[in-house]
């Protein structure tokens, strides 16, 4: 296994998991280079597990290589765990990414606004799936990054939610880490990490 597609289109994304896997000797191609772009899949199952496999299994398809779907989202308790699988597009706002970003945390931060900090409790999720052509789920992992939401944006690194989610250990939001301290810690670094003993047993076989 020398290179595997990452479907999606996200260049922060794509950063991160090409830190981790990059080391393996694995090269992580993006959306953008391949001939053309696959029709994207719609994702309509319940949880974020059932979704990166509907993404994985029709890139691979798509493509002719092995590919490496995720499905992230923000998990907010007070919220029962709203806006989870639909956290992307939670506030029905269309436009660009950073148009969307920004309804979508004028609505965490509206629907917060009468709930204390310490019931403020959420999490970032991140489960991913690596799928071959032949549509065969290859591996599955899963990765969390708990935090505390903030009503008062803070930093300018990250994308989403990520100005709002404050890691109470570091006195930081996850959008004021630096890209090598997200990774070592981010819900999408932790199951891109939990992919490399897979990713590695896979090679020597």
């Amino acid at each position: 296994m020398k290179e595997v597609l990452l479907a999606s289109g996200n260049p922060h994304k794509l950063e991160e998991v090409r830190a981790v896997l990059g080391p393996l000797g694995i090269d992580v191609l993006g959306l953008d280079q391949l001939p053309s772009i696959p029709e994207e899949p719609v994702e309509d199952a319940a949880t974020f597990e059932g979704n990166a496999r509907i993404k994985a299994i029709a890139y691979a398809r798509a493509s002719g290589r092995d590919a490496l779907a995720d499905d992230s989202g923000l998990e907010v308790d007070a919220l029962g765990g709203e806006p989870g699988v639909r956290s992307a597009r939670w506030s029905g706002v269309d436009g660009t990414r950073e148009e969307r970003d920004a309804a979508n945390n004028r609505k965490l931060v509206e629907a917060l606004g009468g709930v204390p900090e310490s019931a403020r409790t959420a999490r970032f999720v991140c489960a991913m799936c690596l799928a071959s052509p032949d549509g065969r789920i290859l591996a599955e992992t899963r990765g969390d990054f708990e935090g505390v939401i903030t009503l008062e944006p803070r930093g300018r690194n990250g994308f989403g939610y990520d100005p709002h989610l404050h890691l109470p250990d570091e006195g930081r939001t996850s959008a004021e880490l630096s890209p090598d301290e997200k990774n070592a810690r981010s819900h999408r670094g932790a199951a891109t990490r939990a992919m490399v003993p897979l990713l590695e047993a896979m090679i020597r076989d």
